[in-house]
């Protein structure tokens, strides 16, 4: 598998399952023990070799084409997550927060700080929602703020739940991104809650990316598709992590 990704550069899991045959849960597997051999290095949604420079950071609307059926599954399996009437909570960018946002029930009463601009456009149609747009840079590749005015005013914050989107999760890397500066307002949004949850497809499970902004440890509830590597699950469970699978 290591030789076939490094003759061709790049390779999705789908591929690679077409190609030998397997299951894709097979394919992530095999794809995590190389990783971890030092032979490829895996990317979102497959694998490139090792000595491969990092993908670009892919736009939101590119993301939300990717794995829609999954992130609709996960939205809803994270509703269980949503605290009671009255409480508050903070909401990060991405393509499955975004859903998350949109399946949020109407008569539900919630505080809501976001520095996702697709997010508060959501939340705005609930009528019990109070919506609150954190300040900052909006970065056009993810619609959301950044910087040091968000970062800022989410150290003023402390809420009852974290919903956290991310680009890959590993229990040895913890929780990471491309971009310094969404790291940045990621590890705050982290910080200004008690609770934690993170809303991840199998596709980033294992994988890793650039900027570390949480540790597994920091982490309270992994929210994820059918289609996780069991063996990933089961390291994430050691690291303190509860996992509900969609």
């Amino acid at each position: 598998m290591s030789r076939l990704v490094a003759e061709r550069r790049r390779l999705s899991v789908a591929e690679l399952a077409d190609e030998f045959e397997v299951t894709t849960e097979t394919v992530r597997r095999d794809l995590s023990h190389l990783e971890r051999a030092g032979q490829i290095r895996r990317t979102h949604g497959g694998a490139v070799p090792a000595d491969a420079l990092v993908a670009p950071e892919a736009e939101v609307a590119e993301r939300d084409r990717t794995n829609t059926d999954l992130k609709e599954l996960i939205a809803k399996a994270a509703l269980s997550q949503l605290p009671e009437d009255g409480c508050s909570l903070v909401v990060d960018a991405g393509s499955t927060t975004v859903r998350l946002a949109a399946a949020v029930p109407g008569d539900r009463r919630l505080s809501v700080h976001t520095h996702a601009v697709p997010v508060a456009a959501r939340l705005l149609a609930l009528p019990h929602v109070e919506v609150n747009l954190l300040p900052g840079r909006v970065r056009a590749t993810t619609q959301a703020a950044v910087g040091g005015q968000t970062v800022a005013a989410l150290h003023a914050l402390r809420v009852d739940v974290a919903f956290l989107g991310t680009n890959a999760v590993s229990a040895t890397h913890g929780l990471t991104t491309p971009d310094p500066d969404e790291a940045a307002v990621k590890s705050a949004l982290v910080a200004a809650a008690r609770r934690v949850v993170v809303l991840a497809d199998s596709s980033k499970l294992g994988t890793r990316s650039t900027v570390r902004f949480a540790r597994s440890s920091e982490v309270d509830v992994l929210v994820t598709d059918p289609g996780a590597d069991k063996a990933e699950l089961r390291r994430l469970e050691q690291a303190g992590i509860e996992v509900v699978v969609a």
